[in-house]
């Protein structure tokens, strides 16, 4: 049973028949609830069950999580808003923008040699698999596809959850990373005629492959807020990394310490991207959404909340608007719960790019749990697509000595003034 509670501008909507009544308490599968915003937005999700041969075996990056994040989406009636794209593979000509020509030739003979290793590649991270070259580029043809479909305004917001793999260089393979989608879909965008791009990273792991490839580059800021990198892969990310030559002052890195919950994360991210986006005035924004800060992660040790991360993504959604004209670009990246975090997380994130946000009171179908359990899935499965919790930020102010306030003023100390800000002032 769940209680259906009466929150701003509600459209509670039941499925074949009238709205439920605000305060009405009834079966949750017997209806979507459904929180309409302030706009309906003009959504497009690029899909193709082609993303799930991007499939490393026995690993952490399991493909399963964007299958079960499809199935949740459209079980929950999101998919209904959204125009869904087939993803093409990006061409040898396009990777080559992003990648070395001796790099893609690597990650072609890696797919058919079982023993390849080299160049980042046929490690514990980055184990080669049959097929590797394809899988990888149709992901980031999704991407590319993405940022095209976004520029030409076939949709405000449009997204590639299987995209994000942030961590992948010119010429190596890295943090379960081959190809870099992201920083294919950036210089899209700016081919087809952005003139500044603005890139928001909040994956717990720091985006290392996309700020080294614009780290000079005044036509896109970069900003990462991760984990600390004296506590976690890949070690970057510190907020005396700014910039160089013409692109001083378009990196931005906040750092945050072990622990840091939904109120501190947001507490964080308040204080300083909104800021550093709206003196930088992007042409358009470009997320990545790993949700890999959530508090059961495996891998890392921030501890937000699916209802954390939810919120994350209304600033992300905010922020497109106010300082993008709307133009939002979001993909994918890190989250390792494939079955208590990532499906209910990135069904937020489709559900926010539409404007009609789920509530974390909705219930999970019986039919997505009856699919796992028909998979032999045993594990605790969620019940609700939220936590229970609403998270509630205090504002930042100069002078605190938390390990996280001193995260905060040592990025806005190293960045604010090099766009034209007073790292002192929290109305900046």
């Amino acid at each position: 049973m769940s209680k259906v509670t009466s929150l701003a501008r509600e459209e509670l909507v039941k499925p074949g028949a009238p709205g439920v009544v605000p305060g009405e308490t009834a079966r949750a599968e017997d209806y979507r609830l459904i929180m309409a915003i302030d706009r309906a937005c003009r959504a497009c999700v690029v899909w193709g069950a082609g993303y799930l041969e991007y499939d490393f075996g026995e690993h952490p990056m399991n493909p399963v999580r964007l299958d079960l994040t499809m199935r949740l989406a459209n079980e929950l009636g999101v998919l209904d808003r959204i125009d869904l794209r087939e993803p093409e593979p990006a061409t040898d000509e396009a990777l080559q923008t992003v990648h070395s020509a001796e790099y893609l030739a690597a990650v072609r003979a890696a797919s058919e040699d079982p023993g390849f290793l080299g160049f980042g590649l046929g490690s514990a991270d980055n184990p080669v698999f049959p097929g590797m070259y394809h899988a990888a580029a149709l992901i980031a043809g999704g991407s590319e596809q993405a940022a095209r479909l976004l520029w030409a305004g076939a949709a405000e917001h449009t997204v590639n959850i299987a995209g994000g793999l942030h961590h992948a260089m010119p010429g190596a393979a890295a943090g379960f990373c081959v190809v870099n989608d992201v920083v294919l879909a950036i210089r899209t965008l700016l081919t087809e005629g952005a003139a500044r791009v603005a890139y928001v990273d909040i994956d717990v792991h720091h985006g290392d492959g996309v700020q080294a490839a614009f780290y000079d580059d005044p036509r896109v800021l970069t900003v990462s807020v991760h984990q600390d990198p004296r506590t976690l892969f890949p070690g970057t990310g510190m907020a005396a990394e700014t910039g160089s030559g013409d692109g001083v002052g378009t990196a931005v890195n906040l750092a945050l310490p072990p622990g840091t919950g939904d109120n501190g994360w947001l507490r964080a991210f308040r204080a300083v991207v909104p800021g550093a986006l709206a003196a930088f005035k992007p042409d358009v924004l470009v997320t990545q959404c790993g949700c890999d800060t959530h508090h059961e992660d495996p891998l890392a040790d921030l501890a937000l909340t699916v209802d954390g991360q939810r919120a994350a993504y209304a600033e992300l959604h905010e922020l497109a608007h106010s300082v993008a004209g709307g133009r939002w670009l979001a993909v994918g990246g890190g989250g390792y719960g494939v079955l208590r975090c990532v499906p209910r997380s990135w069904t937020h994130l489709l559900a926010e790019v539409t404007g009609f946000r789920i509530a974390p009171e909705a219930a999970i179908p019986q039919s997505w749990s009856d699919h796992l359990r028909a998979r032999g899935i045993q594990g605790r499965l969620p019940q609700w697509m939220g936590e229970g919790r609403e998270p509630d930020p205090q504002p930042w102010a100069p002078g605190g000595e938390t390990w996280l306030d001193r995260s905060i003023a040592a990025t806005r100390t190293a960045c604010f003034p090099l766009l034209g800000l007073d790292p002192h002032d929290p109305r900046d």
